[in-house]
């Protein structure tokens, strides 16, 4: 599914046209990235968590060559399932 179709659906389920849908969705993904850029994170009941993590720096190697390369530290989206969604699903 893609974002046109996550807000069709969205305006299927409220009875609001897509235009409107597809403000509501941006909206909401918008929140999250910035819940998620200030190292907030956000919680959904019965949906899940997203939360970001962080990687050390460390050493790799080049699958290529086998030479040692420095991998620099990142940031990583992290997201758990609720029980609710799991249990939905299975």
């Amino acid at each position: 599914m893609n974002m046109e179709e996550l807000a069709g659906k969205v305006a299927a389920a409220t009875g609001h046209t897509i235009a409107d849908s597809k403000k509501a969705t941006a909206a909401v993904f918008n929140a999250l990235r910035d819940a998620l850029a200030s190292n907030e994170g956000m919680v959904i009941k019965g949906f899940g968590s997203f939360s970001i993590s962080e990687r050390q720096a460390r050493t790799g190697r080049n699958p290529r060559t086998g030479e040692p390369l420095e991998i620099p530290a990142s940031k990583s989206v992290s997201f758990k399932a609720a029980k609710a969604l799991k249990d939905s699903i299975n």
